[in-house]
């Protein structure tokens, strides 16, 4: 928007046009502390395994793992990371949403491909910084059809990934938490307008769209943690191989060992998947997720630094 190299108007006269103060144009994020970002990963680790725990009982932890912390400081790193413990919340007030969505999977029979999708969004650790990674999966073969990684937790990136599923096929429900990047008009005007039903968890509730919860376990436990990414680059490199063989290549328990790209491909035989069931999970991606483009790839110096995101109304990690 600013152009600094401008032959007739100084950056001064850029911003006073556009309204803005000139210390915004200058202005450079501080970057999180080395120390900050191993305990953001420490965190990241828990909470997959206890996705109950709150800031509180995440201190504790951290304390008993001789990390010297309080509670202040675990709540401000899980909420930069869009983490939110899954915990029964009292309506004592209800909330003036301009658009409610109900959850249409509660007993659902799912029994074909493209029947029913999902997306969430999860954090990735980078050596110096992070990065946010989304997902779009078909529930059926546990395909993913799309995906996209982000330096914030702004609603485009996920916009982009749905337009790419959506170029490939069309579900007849889409799924997702109650998080602001899904709540957008931009999102959900998306789907209105390709006549898809939209289908919304209740709020904190993650094993309302299990799957993609079992994917992040996958990708986090089979890539993400066994790797040091430096780079947003080398991220993106190292997801789009184990994700392209997690779809292709590694065969699936509960899809009685065939690969998603096998299952969604083929047209089922017969059975079904209810929607309430928890068949042992593995997820996966679709062909060409290789070439699923990182946002902002150029990651200048900023990206890396984990610029504060967005406040996300997340319940997932």
């Amino acid at each position: 928007m600013i152009e600094p190299a401008h032959t007739r108007l100084s950056v001064r006269r850029q911003c006073e046009l556009l309204g803005l103060n000139r210390s915004t144009w200058y202005y450079e994020p501080a970057p999180e502390s080395a120390a900050n970002l191993a305990l953001m990963r420490q965190i990241d680790e828990q909470y997959l395994r206890t996705p109950f725990y709150g800031s509180r009982r995440m201190a504790v932890w951290l304390r008993r793992a001789g990390q010297e912390v309080n509670r202040k400081r675990v709540q401000r790193l899980m909420r930069t990371m869009g983490l939110e413990a899954i915990y029964p919340k009292p309506r004592t007030t209800v909330t003036a949403i301009c658009h409610k969505y109900p959850y249409l999977l509660r007993n659902l029979e799912i029994t074909r491909p493209d029947h029913v999708w999902s997306a969430d969004i999860t954090y990735v650790p980078l050596r110096s910084g992070y990065l946010y990674l989304t997902a779009i999966l078909d529930w059926y073969s546990r395909y993913v059809l799309a995906w996209r990684l982000s330096n914030s937790l702004d609603s485009d990136f996920c916009v982009e990934a749905l337009e790419e599923a959506l170029a490939r096929g069309r579900p007849e429900i889409f799924n997702t938490d109650q998080g602001v990047q899904f709540t957008s008009g931009a999102f959900t005007g998306r789907l209105q307008a390709a006549a898809v039903s939209i289908s919304m968890d209740g709020r904190g509730r993650a094993l309302d769209n299990v799957f993609v919860e079992r994917l992040w376990r996958s990708v986090k436990y089979e890539e993400v943690y066994l790797k040091d990414y430096v780079t947003g680059a080398d991220c993106r490199a190292g997801l789009a191989a184990y994700l392209k063989f997690y779809c292709e290549e590694r065969p699936h328990q509960s899809l009685a060992y065939r690969t998603p790209a096998e299952v969604y491909r083929d047209r089922p035989r017969g059975g079904g998947l209810t929607a309430a069931s928890v068949a042992g999970g593995d997820h996966v991606e679709a062909a060409g997720v290789g070439a699923a483009p990182l946002r902002d790839l150029s990651l200048r110096s900023r990206s890396l630094r984990g610029a504060a995101p967005t406040p996300a109304s997340k319940g997932s990690p």
